[in-house]
């Protein structure tokens, strides 16, 4: 049995009501982990459960023992308009952990033409950048790009495709790329408005929010391990290994959380954030409304016979690869919304993407070394009009219960910006709802 823990020592700035009040988040990817990096910011006590042996879940990096190398478990692309994501970052002290090009460039090829160009969007609201033909992609015009604006006057039911003039040559080598990596849901199908608030935040606020960021050495070393360290320095704690089973419930709260481990009793003021995927979501909460379908994606790691002289990422259109990361003698592949890939063998899908990597990277000797295939079935929720209509809110029925996920209604699709704000969002709701009950009293 794990009875509640207790903060020890000095009231200092937190108000004594607080004092043995803790938060208990289960989950310990980006979500759990930004909503208690800002708890624990904010003078909180909080405890931290994972059912995993470390923090990160999707976003997390490990030892690979056939490549030899460390590689993470898929591939994340943060862009400097993310200010939740940076703000995360520069609060647990590891904004430097990021490297990227000082300007917003996107290197491309194709596959089936041979042509490769990068797209390079200019600075400032007004996009004159369109207007010049060294900086857009080749064979587009100027309105091709600010068609993008239909996507604003989107409604609920309207899908990408259906918006932005599906089969047009820009479309292929722009609109859908964009989408289908942001939204991992195929473009026929992923709701035109959840793109737009991207589109918004990044592009439309011109080149210098949308300079691309990769972590440097690792997403766990960039975005979980400080994170880690921070919540050690302000007397929070991290339990691995906790499966949460069940809650019990009061008339209108939870009374205790139910682990593989044992059971956990929240105290009065205790307040409990679920951070966890939606399926296991609407397991221990009744009546929550979730989605209920999932996209895939799937990441390739190869590990090359020498270090190749490319960029550290590179889009690929024209094949079955649609991004390549590269971080020494390692190329990464992400393909998303790869539902139909992911039921191949491991041998197949190897091959088919080994081709396109060495003819994007245009290697020499092209015979393949070792490889990791990674199969993520339940990726992200699929973001189309009919799920995206059942993300809940952050708040709940229950007065202590509080939710966090990219797959919440974060106004986002489900990326690490949106994960880290849903956490942020958890948080925030808690510390106001704290500063209302002082006032008040």
């Amino acid at each position: 049995m794990f009875p509640s823990s207790r903060r020890r020592g000095s009231p200092s700035d937190t108000d004594l009501s607080e004092l043995d009040a803790v938060v208990h988040v289960v989950g310990a990817g980006l979500s759990g982990l930004s909503c208690a990096v800002r708890l624990a910011a904010a003078g909180r006590h909080v405890i931290l459960y994972d059912a995993a042996n470390q923090a990160g879940g999707r976003c997390r990096s490990y030892h690979d023992d056939h490549l030899d190398r460390q590689i993470d478990n898929g591939n994340h692309l943060i862009l400097s308009g993310n200010t939740e994501a940076i703000g995360y970052l520069r609060l647990i002290g590891a904004e430097d952990r990021l490297s990227g090009p000082q300007n917003a460039e996107f290197p491309f090829v194709d596959l089936q033409s041979g042509q490769r160009w990068t797209f390079r969007p200019g600075g400032g609201v007004l996009p004159w950048w369109i207007f010049s033909p060294d900086r857009r992609i080749p064979d587009s015009v100027p309105w091709d790009y600010l068609r993008g604006v239909r996507l604003a006057f989107a409604g609920a039911r309207d899908t990408v495709a259906s918006v932005l003039d599906r089969g047009d040559a820009f479309f292929d080598r722009f609109w859908n790329p964009f989408s289908v990596a942001v939204l991992n849901t195929a473009s026929e199908e992923a709701s035109a408005r959840l793109l737009w608030p991207v589109i918004r935040e990044t592009m439309g606020r011109g080149e210098a929010w949308m300079r691309p960021r990769i972590a440097k050495t690792g997403l766990s070393d960039a975005l979980v391990t400080p994170a880690i360290a921070f919540l050690a320095t302000h007397n929070c704690s991290f339990r691995t290994g906790f499966r949460l089973r069940e809650v019990t419930f009061g008339h209108d709260h939870a009374r205790s959380l139910l682990f593989s481990t044992g059971k956990v009793h929240l105290g009065s003021d205790d307040h409990l954030v679920l951070a966890v995927p939606p399926h296991i979501c609407c397991q221990v909460l009744p009546g929550i409304p979730v989605p209920t379908e999932s996209r895939a994606i799937l990441n390739a790691h190869f590990r090359l016979k020498d270090v190749v002289d490319c960029p550290s990422f590179l889009g690929v259109l024209g094949g079955t690869a649609q991004w390549i990361f590269r971080r020494r003698d390692i190329a990464s592949v992400t393909v998303s919304a790869a539902d139909e890939l992911v039921a191949a063998p491991a041998e197949d899908i190897a091959e088919r993407i080994w081709s396109d990597v060495a003819s994007a990277l245009e290697l020499v000797d092209r015979s393949r070394d070792s490889y990791r295939i990674v199969k993520e079935k339940r990726a992200t929720f699929a973001q189309t009009p009919d799920q995206i209509a059942r993300r809940p809110e952050t708040t709940t029925a229950w007065r202590n219960i509080l939710l966090a996920g990219d797959w919440t209604r974060t106004g986002l699709p489900a990326t690490i910006e949106g994960a880290v704000r849903s956490g942020h969002s958890a948080a925030k709701e808690l510390l106001n709802a704290n500063s209302r009950h002082r006032d008040s009293h």
